[in-house]
């Protein structure tokens, strides 16, 4: 593989204990393989263009596939597969999710979306009909500018506070907006627009002294960048598996602090939030009873929050993913990232485009306004075997644990010497 000398600087930067294993991910398959190390391209298939574009839909790592054609051979009973346990892959899913978060497995519960996660918060803290201030950001998650456009439609004091020329989010207007009627901080631990990171004690700090709770999108958090729920106070928390995660669609994980849980309306009903002895009374030999039938609630958040089924193929897959970032180390992965995300934006601002990520950012997106960005750089983007997004007047580069300074050396190179106008 080449690299050029600033990737060789890069990889200095990185902790000399990256390569020491973590417990392996459970199952033969995926124990076998070696520990990785950054950058970890032999840990992927290799891709035809140059990949920017992992804070939309990270790849798949080979060990994932692989672990999921296990798990297909067990659907189809291809074998003998005595012990294998998706109970067990479950319970170890939740605990390495827990870990890398800084939760409790039992202030987790699986969901099948971050949105999922965000709108039962809502209907367990009794939205619309409550009320209470809801303080949120220009740089929460476009899809909840839904969300709270709807609530303020019903009669909720929605703030949205707007994003700073330097792409921020500022903490005097932040609370100058938060007052005693406020009910809900809620907001992107990373921005999905631009990258910005809010600091999550100072926001549950302010949000606890004015007795209102903290919800947290860490969906471009978890994986990407250092991240402790628990230390930072955050109340509530949702995220998808199919990011940073390196999982598929379809699950992904809620946390509610556990000092919560008792204090909170269940939002929906649903079967695992069943625990403890469960006895009918309407079957033949069932003993009589004045129910139907008996049952208590299941621990932690499953009692609240948890529904029926969940993604199997899911589970499978982040039981190898989530082994996989916890042996690279999230701060090693942020340490190998920093480097090319201080190139792309030294040359591009020197060439005069746009900023709205923060010089100072240390997340894995790089954003840039740019008019008309899609018509202007789409086609030469693809032409040059370059995927990132590319949205309407603005593009984003992300940066995973597969790139090195070779591809931002390539983007650079693509990309006009000037703004094109």
């Amino acid at each position: 593989m080449k690299f050029t000398r600033r990737a060789l600087m890069a990889a200095a930067a990185v902790s000399p204990g990256l390569a020491q294993a973590a417990p392996a991910p459970t199952g033969a398959t995926s124990a076998a393989l070696p520990a990785p190390s950054l950058p970890a391209r032999a840990a992927f298939a290799k891709m035809p263009y140059v990949y920017l574009d992992a804070g939309s839909t990270h790849p798949m790592p080979l060990g994932a596939k692989a672990a999921l054609e296990e798990y297909l051979r067990y659907k189809t009973r291809d074998g003998l597969w005595a012990g294998y346990s998706m109970d067990a892959k479950e319970k170890a899913v939740l605990e390495r999710f827990g870990a890398l978060v800084g939760a409790a497995p039992d202030e987790l519960t699986f969901i099948q979306s971050t949105t999922m996660g965000e709108n039962l918060v809502l209907q367990a803290l009794g939205y619309p009909q409550t009320g209470g201030r809801i303080v949120t950001d220009a740089l929460h998650f476009f899809g909840s500018f839904y969300t709270y456009g709807e609530l303020g439609k019903a009669g909720v004091d929605v703030v949205t506070l707007p994003m700073t020329t330097e792409g921020r989010i500022d903490m005097g207007a932040m609370a100058a907006a938060v007052n005693d009627k406020t009910k809900l901080l809620s907001i992107s631990h990373v921005s999905t627009t631009n990258g910005f990171e809010h600091d999550l004690k100072a926001v549950c700090d302010l949000a606890h002294a004015h007795g209102a709770y903290v919800y947290a999108d860490i969906v471009h958090g978890a994986g990407s960048t250092p991240l402790d729920l628990r230390a930072a106070g955050v109340d509530f928390a949702a995220c998808s598996s199919y990011k940073w995660l390196m999982g598929d669609f379809g699950l992904g994980f809620l946390y509610v602090r556990k000092e919560l849980q008792e204090k909170l309306v269940r939002p929906w009903w649903g079967y695992h939030q069943v625990g403890g002895r469960f006895v009918t009374h309407i079957f033949p030999y069932d003993a009589p009873g004045e129910a139907v039938a008996d049952y208590g609630y299941a621990r932690g958040a499953d009692g609240k929050f948890a529904m029926g089924t969940t993604s199997w193929t899911g589970a499978v897959q982040l039981d190898y993913s989530l082994g996989l970032i916890q042996q690279l180390g999230v701060a090693n992965i942020q340490a190998w990232r920093q480097p090319m995300a201080d190139a792309i934006q030294k040359e591009l601002r020197g060439r005069g485009y746009q900023p709205m990520t923060p010089l100072d950012s240390r997340t894995p997106l790089v954003a840039f306004a740019l008019k008309d960005a899609r018509a202007k750089l789409g086609d030469l983007l693809a032409k040059n075997d370059l995927r990132l997004t590319v949205s309407a007047n603005r593009f984003r580069v992300s940066l995973s644990v597969f790139n090195d300074m070779n591809d931002v050396d390539k983007l650079l190179a693509v990309l006009p010497k000037a703004p094109p106008a």
